[in-house]
């Protein structure tokens, strides 16, 4: 997506990579949206701690980083043997797999890579090889987003009002976005639409990341508590919900996504409005059978007891952002402690639609289809 940063524009996709210097280039997220800067990781620990630390977040953008992550580990290998090669490369998968356990393109994402990368004759040949898959992993994405942005499209109708939640736009994935496909693509065939975006505690990526997106689109937004959303659609404010998601279950329909989207889902079922996931082909896990098998991830209970923010002197509006100190500020009661799952569960019968790069579909149509979605098992 095109960003402007002090009056300037120019396109940028979320994780690139720098072959010269065996480096994943990433922008680092936890700064927006007061800071707009790029990262690079030097090695694969750094890039698997990237994504650990959510430098870089949302389920394909760390597919592609793991991607990368895997070709650089196995760029770094010096040596000759295709066994130490093969032992080398599976431990920096088992790195880059355990940064965060419960998404699973990046290990869809790697798999492909090492699925490429096995087709080579020498070390050197497997190393330019997991370059390039990793490359076509990234563009790939891209083109899943932009298809999702034409199945999707038309579900916006003029004068709708879309609710959110987290982020599922360019910044989670390597370009466009899944919730934001449809977006994106309404906006340019002239169609005028409100989206109301899900702060998304604890880490807020619908105030942060969401709403920097959609005011850098110039496309109309609020921002509510995460507790609003129930109210707006008791009221009749909201016609469509479109979340993204972590893993979709292929046997069952059944979608892992950012923790209160089950209750959106559940308030969303109460209410008749219609209640939509976007996913690249990536996202489907053709495995596990109940989602109660599915990993999820509890993060240190400080992202709960308080926040990240900057602190800026609203009297000096014009001082340069460069001065603005982003800080950490605790909220809760000081001798509290938290729980924090970062993801829930939302069973099938919650879920009007699936929106895929090949079309709509119901949760349940999914395993019926899968040939179609790209199970190759």
């Amino acid at each position: 997506m095109n960003v402007t940063v002090r009056g300037r524009t120019r396109h940028y996709r979320t994780v690139t990579f720098d072959g010269k210097r065996n480096a994943v280039l990433l922008i680092e997220q936890r700064l927006l949206p007061h800071r707009f800067t790029l990262v690079a990781t030097r090695d694969y620990h750094e890039t698997a701690v990237a994504i650990r630390d959510m430098i870089v977040r949302g389920a394909p953008a760390i597919a592609a980083t793991a991607a990368y992550g895997l070709a650089q580990g196995a760029r770094a290998f010096r040596g000759h043997s295709l066994p130490g090669f093969t032992r080398h490369v599976e431990s920096v998968f088992r790195t880059l797999q355990a940064a965060r356990p419960t998404a699973v393109d990046p290990v869809n994402a790697m798999q492909q890579v090492r699925a490429v990368m096995a087709t080579g004759r020498s070390v050197e040949e497997r190393q330019a090889l997991a370059l390039a898959a990793a490359e076509e992993f990234a563009n790939q994405d891209v083109r899943h987003c932009e298809a999702i942005g034409r199945q999707g499209m038309f579900l916006i109708r003029e004068g709708c009002r879309v609710l959110t939640h987290c982020n599922a736009g360019w910044l989670a994935c390597v370009d466009v976005g899944t919730v934001t496909a449809p977006l994106y693509a309404a906006e340019s065939a002239g169609k005028r639409f409100h989206v109301f975006c899900d702060e998304t505690r604890p880490r807020s990526q619908g105030a942060t990341l969401t709403a920097w997106e959609l005011a850098q689109q110039g496309i109309s937004h609020q921002i509510i508590a995460d507790n609003a959303a129930g109210h707006l659609l008791q009221r009749g404010e909201i016609d469509l919900v479109i979340v993204g998601s972590d893993r979709t279950l292929g046997r069952t329909g059944e979608v892992a996504n950012k923790i209160g989207t089950y209750t959106k889902a559940v308030l969303a079922k109460r209410h008749g409005i219609p209640f939509y996931v976007t996913i690249p082909l990536s996202t489907i896990d053709w495995t596990l059978k109940s989602g109660m098998a599915i990993p999820i991830e509890e993060r240190d209970e400080s992202e709960v007891l308080g926040a990240w923010g900057v602190v800026a002197n609203p009297k000096l509006e014009i001082q340069s952002r460069s001065r603005r100190r982003r800080t950490y500020v605790r909220v809760a009661n000081p001798s509290s402690h938290a729980r924090n799952p970062a993801f829930d569960v939302t069973p099938a019968e919650l879920i009007t639609g699936i929106i895929t790069p090949v079309g709509i579909f119901k949760p349940e149509e999914l395993w019926r289809r899968r040939r179609e979605l790209g199970y190759r098992g």
